[in-house]
């Protein structure tokens, strides 16, 4: 099956790891996946593994994907009556819809005609990034259609990632991509989570992981290049540094380097 790209743009996403990842992924015949931070689904959209489960604490977001799954042309429907304009987007912004479907083409919508793709709430759960003037923006609907082939047969969860602990097996391959902690080379990404992910969070990831090795599974995990990430997670399992060009920041931002880490006990 062909592999769909993306259809959420999303701060932190790991479009940057494409490259590494089939470097360091050599289990041909692992059973099955797990993204418990699926955020935009750069990994989970370029591997096409064909058992797996997707998950992630935002509701909205989880929504979105189990619609394009499930009603995909509901979704392209409605998507089709939405308008690319700033007046539009306010519209929308406010906007709350009761049917699943609608509030996920809202999702989509917000998503790409929004200020970089940033998800962000304020105190009371509203969404307020601010219309992104993206002029000549066309959504990709042949690419939502074969996203919604990828995503067929795929489990999709809105829990905390320590629930999927108990369905992992042995060989098993799961990929985590958690909200980053701490600000790190100049990282930016902690202002745009609704929630931060705290240093207690990451002792649990930690724990999440040696369960995960301790039932003969396989993780791959990316997290900030920083001295408390490489003290929590010293697990004794391979740790590389990797430079990524930042993708957050307005019109007249600079893009620097960051150093990230990628670790893993594949050997």
């Amino acid at each position: 099956m062909k592999k769909a790209k993306p259809f959420l743009r999303w701060a932190g996403g790991k479009r940057w790891l494409l490259s590494e990842i089939d470097k360091i992924i050599k289990l041909d015949n692992f059973e099955n996946y797990y993204e418990p931070f699926i955020g935009g689904g750069s990994i989970y959209f370029h591997l096409n593994p064909q058992k797996a489960t997707i998950s992630d604490s935002n509701i909205d977001l989880i929504n979105t994907y189990i619609q394009v799954r499930d009603n995909v042309q509901n979704v392209i429907k409605a998507l089709s009556q939405f308008e690319n304009t700033e007046e539009f987007y306010y519209k929308i912004r406010k906007q709350i819809f009761d049917d699943k479907i609608y509030e996920a083409a809202k999702f989509i919508y917000l998503n790409q005609t929004s200020f970089n793709g940033i998800y962000r709430v304020n105190s009371l759960g509203e969404y307020n990034v601010p219309y992104g003037h993206r002029k000549n923006y066309v959504i990709d609907f042949q690419n939502l259609l074969l996203a919604s082939q990828n995503l067929s047969g795929t489990n999709i969860l809105a829990i905390d990632f320590n629930e999927t602990i108990d369905q992992i097996r042995e060989n098993d391959l799961i990929f985590l991509d958690p909200p980053y902690t701490v600000a790190h080379n100049k990282n930016g990404f902690i202002q745009y989570n609704q929630k931060i992910f705290s240093l207690e969070d990451q002792f649990r990831l930690n724990s999440y992981i040696n369960n995960i090795k301790d039932a003969g599974a396989y993780y791959i995990m990316t997290n900030a290049a920083h001295k408390s990430i490489k003290e929590i997670f010293n697990n004794g399992d391979f740790v590389y540094e990797v430079e990524r060009v930042s993708v957050v920041g307005g019109k007249f931002a600079k893009r620097d380097k960051y150093s990230e880490l990628i670790l893993t006990n594949l050997k």
